[in-house]
This record gives C-alpha cells, structure tokens and sequence, in this order.
C-alpha cells in the first residue's frame, strides 16, 4: 500500500462479498466531495458481524475488487489486514495512523455501517482517531442520524460543505451523495456463485 505524506485518503473497510458498482460509485463520489487524493478498500478477511460461512473466500474476493476497480486508478485495493493479521477496524486505523503519521485519513462508511457503529469494537476510540463521513443510504437516513452514535457525537457533526478530511477528531459528516440501486446482498441473492465472475 503505496501512501505519501500530506496524502487524502478516504478509507472503506469492508468484506466486499462481492464488490460492487455501488461500492465504486460512493468511493468516487465520496472523493469528489471530500477531495481524497484516493480511496483505499479495506478487504476484511473476516467481518465479526457477519458469519464466516456467509463470505466467499478471501483470495476470491480481493481479485474481483481489484478488477472491478482496475479502470478507477483513484481506487486502491489493499490487503493490509490480511497481511497484518488484522480483524477489527480499530486496530487497522491504529496501524495505519502510526506507519502514515503524516497523511490525513478519512473513514467512509454507508448510513447502515452508522447506524450500528456502536456494535464495532471500540467505537468510541474510532470516533476519536480520524474524521468519518457517512454515505447516505435509503432507507436509512433517518434511523443513522438519529442512533446510538450520532446522538454520541452529536457535538462533532459537521456541516455537508464543511472541510472535514484535516478537521480534528471527533468529526463526522453526513454525505447526500446520489444513490446506487446496487447492494452486495441483492447481488448476491441474484447472481449466486455468478456474483464473482469476472467475465
């Protein structure tokens, strides 16, 4: 994972079970917005909320991010957690900050991942490591923006337009970015094994 310093990233964990044109279109959207100089997909070798046998193997599932992303080079695909054994989102981000000191990280996450921030492992500790800007996500817009975690940070939400990538943490910012119908899940139920092909 090639990072400089003075570098925006915005950085999306997730299990990418599959990849998607929706994660493409927020990542992009999300850069736009916030003027990332990339967006780095975290692919998880194991998400704690969700049960092993539900996820495609890990090799499989970092190959089609990469080619899914191979015509976007603002995308980058990392395995940094599998390579460094990390399982938890705070632990990634603690890595991260102290091998990039210099670079200004931003955490992207849907309105669902919001919504149920509380559940992640030291929540609180992530809040206050780096600046998170929210992806809208129908139809949950409401119940985000009024949950366990927003009401906690409710002091730290900035306005849409405000500069949030160097602002100090506590910070966060909800994003009305344009909508994608896509969904791993949906992709998933429809495609089945044909969900991965590269084809």
């Amino acid at each position: 994972m090639i990072v400089t310093a003075g570098q925006r990233i915005g950085l999306l964990g997730g299990s990418f079970n599959p990849a998607h044109a929706g994660h493409v279109h927020i990542s992009l959207e999300a850069a736009k917005r916030l003027q990332l100089d990339k967006v780095i997909w975290l692919v998880s070798p194991q998400n704690p909320l969700k049960k092993k046998d539900d996820l495609a193997v890990y090799s499989q599932r970092l190959e089609f991010a990469k080619h899914l992303t191979a015509p976007h080079p603002l995308i980058a695909v990392s395995d940094i957690e599998q390579r460094a054994k990390l399982f938890y989102s705070c632990d990634t981000i603690a890595y991260l900050k102290a091998h990039y000191p210099q670079t200004h990280f931003v955490w992207l996450m849907g309105a669902d991942n919001w919504q149920q921030f509380n559940r992640w492992r030291d929540w609180q500790a992530i809040a206050d490591a780096l600046p998170i800007a929210i992806c809208d996500r129908s139809p949950l817009t409401h119940t985000a923006l009024h949950g366990k975690a927003a009401t906690r940070y409710r002091h730290a939400r900035l306005p849409e337009r405000a500069e949030l990538v160097t602002h100090k943490a506590p910070a966060w910012q909800f994003l009305f970015l344009p909508r994608h119908p896509l969904s791993a899940t949906d992709l998933r139920n429809s495609l089945g094994a044909d969900a991965f092909s590269m084809a």
